[in-house]
């Protein structure tokens, strides 16, 4: 169902916002208009600029919430504004310095390791680096040469040249060493080791004592430094955690003024004299807004009009839906296909009905049914899943049509069939023999649900006055009248009674046709608009002879879509007794009980999800499209409130 919707009109002191939004505003829920947009035939409006003063701080407050573990509360008393920014400028303060001495210590880390990393392939060198350093007639070169060339550096350098290479590392691709050769040839060495890709490293002059001593000055170092950085992480940790539940407290009540402060997005403001008045225009539904009315009747600041006649309004009213809770996971599937407009039927209990009736009868079957309607309750009570909770009351109406059909896990010999048996029960139809009992109970069932859409469509055009959709449109009053006509006609049929004369039968369904087809010159006329046939009048009836022709295929298809529901039914059963077939039950023998579980899960599994797609179908092509439009835009308050007042939770 629809709520019913009153648009409000409130006004006070600019002055005054903040005082009513928090104290009236937030205890109940309004969906905002821009009220400049609603009162544009008001003079001297002008918007209501102010910027949001905890914006800022809010997004600091997030920040920090977003470090917190999971399992923190606020505390029940909640914070006052002071002290939440107090706090978390404390906070930030105190956050900003850990962090800048945690990246000092970082960067002091990776400096660290940069050094090691230089140290490390020359640890095998056993000499002091000071006294290598300080050669004075001889030079030295630290670095690397990759393993295929070392071989040749061998055989052709130390033959010829007065060098010396001392190898002090070696990995899978380098050896790592150190070469020395006199100063006055360091050119031509260099030259040649360079030509055996050899590659140079520079170890910083402040190193003094051996590789391995430095090597281990610089780890512990690095240990230092990390055992800094997290003591700074520990202290930071710490700090966050006893100070959880504040941070919390502090979030929620910034970000509660500071919505509430944005309140001002949509509001006008308008001069009287010398006084400034703030207005604001939204929806409430007729119960927020009586209370709402008769909270703030003893309020002298405060004005509020109530607009009965909505009709001049730019905008019109959105949805909010109220069901009984037990319909309410449908409300899912109504969404997916768009919300209904203010003045359609809300279809979400007709969908709650018929879905799970149709879903029950395609899959029906006592002991899956039982699983799917234990499972989905399961699921929907531990995960809220809207679509769990549709599976359970499926499961449901799976339960009850497999005691009618006798099926119980595919065995159709432990219970007995309360109704028939679908791959058995036929009926015999006049001129077209013997047909399967299910499939005319579901062409009968469908056709049914056809006539209920047209009324529904008819109720929808009633309320939106539209002419066409009223009495001309072929799932208005001529629709109604030629389909039950044929309804009835073929009900006559099969029942074996006699027809109406054959000048009845023309007049109701020669009539209803004749006036669909004519339905948009009939429309103008009846709104009394000119012409009544727009561009050339043959080429209007030729088309509209088409247009008709195609009307009558889509109420046959239409009609034969629903036989699904009985193949599914029939295929069901046919799909279980293959399962019995693969596990040995089939002709009395002792069953496979491992094949007998694992093909109930395969079949509830697979058809449940088939079927329940199908059914969607069904719903959305067979029936929304008859009546429903979901052009509608969804009830969005602005403020949700938290604490409603006690009457609204009773009513609730």
């Amino acid at each position: 169902m629809i709520e019913k919707m009153k648009f409000l009109s409130i006004t006070g002191p600019k002055a005054d916002i903040d005082r009513v939004t928090n104290t009236y505003l937030s205890k109940y829920e309004i969906h905002l208009e821009n009220a400049l947009a609603q009162l544009q035939t008001v003079q001297n409006l002008s918007p209501y600029i102010q910027i949001n003063p905890y914006k800022e701080i809010l997004a600091k407050a997030n920040d920090f919430a977003g470090l917190l573990d999971k399992d923190a509360q606020p505390p029940a008393g909640g914070i006052s504004l002071e002290d939440s920014i107090t706090l978390i400028e404390d906070l930030d303060q105190k956050l900003t310095r850990i962090n800048q001495k945690r990246s000092d210590l970082e960067s002091q880390k990776k400096e660290t390791a940069e050094r090691i990393s230089k140290v490390e392939p020359f640890l095998g060198l056993s000499d002091n680096l000071s006294e290598i350093l300080n050669f004075k007639y001889i030079k030295f070169r630290f670095g690397r040469i990759a393993r295929e060339y070392f071989s040749n550096f061998e055989e052709y350098v130390y033959d010829k040249f007065d060098t010396v290479f001392y190898p002090c590392n070696r990995d899978d691709r380098y050896i790592w060493g150190v070469y020395f050769c006199p100063r006055d040839e360091v050119q031509k060495i260099d030259a040649v080791y360079s030509s055996m890709h050899f590659e140079r490293f520079f170890i910083p002059e402040e190193y003094h004592s051996a590789p391995a001593e430095t090597h281990r000055a610089l780890k512990e170092q690095l240990q230092n430094t990390e055992q800094k950085i997290a003591e700074c992480e520990e202290e930071l940790r710490s700090y966050l955690h006893d100070q959880a539940g504040r941070i919390l407290a502090a979030r929620d009540k910034l970000s509660t003024l500071s919505r509430n402060f944005d309140v001002r997005k949509l509001a006008a403001c308008t001069r009287e004299d010398r006084d400034t008045f703030y207005i604001l225009c939204g929806w409430m539904s007729k119960r927020d807004a009586d209370a709402f009315l008769h909270d703030i009747s003893n309020d002298t600041k405060l004005y509020c009009f109530v607009e009965d006649d909505t009709s001049h309004l730019t905008c019109t009213p959105p949805t909010k839906l109220k069901n009984p809770r037990l319909f309410g996971p449908f409300e899912m599937f109504v969404k997916m296909y768009g919300l209904p407009a203010y003045n359609e039927i809300d279809p979400t209990i007709f969908v709650a009905l018929t879905y799970t009736f149709i879903f029950g009868a395609m899959f029906g079957d006592a002991g899956q049914g039982f699983c799917l309607m234990v499972g989905g309750f399961l699921l929907y009570h531990f995960r809220k899943i809207p679509l769990a909770a549709i599976i359970g009351l499926a499961g449901i109406f799976s339960t009850i049509f497999g005691f009618l059909f006798g099926s119980f896990f595919g065995f159709e010999d432990v219970l007995p069939a309360l109704w028939i048996r679908p791959t058995e029960a036929m009926t015999s139809i006049p001129g077209l023999g013997s047909i399967n009992t299910v499939f005319v109970v579901a062409i009968a069932f469908g056709m049914f649900l056809i006539l209920v859409t047209m009324v529904f469509h008819i109720i929808n055009g009633i309320r939106s006055r539209e002419t066409e959709n009223i009495w001309f449109d072929q799932n208005a009053v001529c629709g109604l009248v030629f389909y039950g006509s044929l309804t009835a006609v073929i009900a006559l049929l099969v029942t074996g009674h006699h027809t109406p004369a054959v000048a009845v039968l023309a007049v109701m369904f020669g009539v209803p046709l004749i006036l669909i087809m004519l339905k948009e010159p009939l429309t103008r006329l009846a709104d009394r608009h000119t012409p009544a046939i727009e561009g050339s009048k043959p080429m209007f009836f030729v088309q509209s002879f088409f247009e008709l022709f195609e009307v009558c295929l889509s109420y046959l298809s239409n009609t034969l879509s629903f036989i699904r529901i009985g193949a599914f039914a029939v295929s069901h059963a046919a799909m279980m007794e293959v399962v019995l077939m693969l596990a040995g039950a089939a002709e009395g023998g002792s069953p496979n009980w491992i094949v007998i579980v694992l093909g109930n899960i395969f079949v509830c599994a697979m058809e449940g999800l088939i079927v329940g797609i199908q059914v969607l179908r069904l719903e959305y092509y067979e029936m929304f499209s008859r009546f429903y439009k979901g052009d509608g835009r969804e009830f969005s308050p602005f403020i949700r409130h938290s604490s409603a007042p006690a009457a609204n939770k009773q009513q609730n």
